[in-house]
């Protein structure tokens, strides 16, 4: 089996899908506004979607609260310093600043526009 997507209930889908099209490089897949919005954004590679969507029936959690080291979205980086700079200039937040880790791993992580947790890495040696 593999991981088809990540769901999350969020206060604005249509702001965030735009905003992770716009400065992460994804792109839209599904969109729907009813029978509640909704949109699925595929990465890059087009191997990874995730759901962002606003579903009245569950409360939307307050992401800015969320200890990224509980949860957070990774984004691989060609220049994690580089990148962060730029997600700042429209409109992250810092939670670390770019680190080179003892393994030489690079990282840094940011939330987004609506708090969510996104973390920039660059790794010494590809995962997969």
């Amino acid at each position: 089996m593999k991981i088809e997507h990540l769901g999350l209930n969020v206060e604005d889908p249509v702001a965030m899908a735009d905003w992770y099209v716009a400065h992460l490089g994804m792109r839209v897949v599904l969109a729907k506004d009813e029978p509640l919005p909704v949109r699925f954004l595929a990465d890059s590679a087009g191997h990874v979607m995730i759901e962002v969507y606003h579903n009245q029936a569950a409360d939307v959690p307050d992401y800015s609260l969320v200890n990224p080291l509980v949860l957070h979205l990774a984004f691989s980086s060609e220049n994690v310093p580089r990148d962060y700079l730029r997600l700042l200039a429209a409109g992250a937040t810092t939670a670390t600043e770019p680190a080179t880790l003892a393994t030489g791993d690079q990282i840094a992580i940011l939330r987004d526009p609506w708090g969510f947790p996104v973390q920039l890495v660059k790794r010494r040696q590809p995962m997969i």
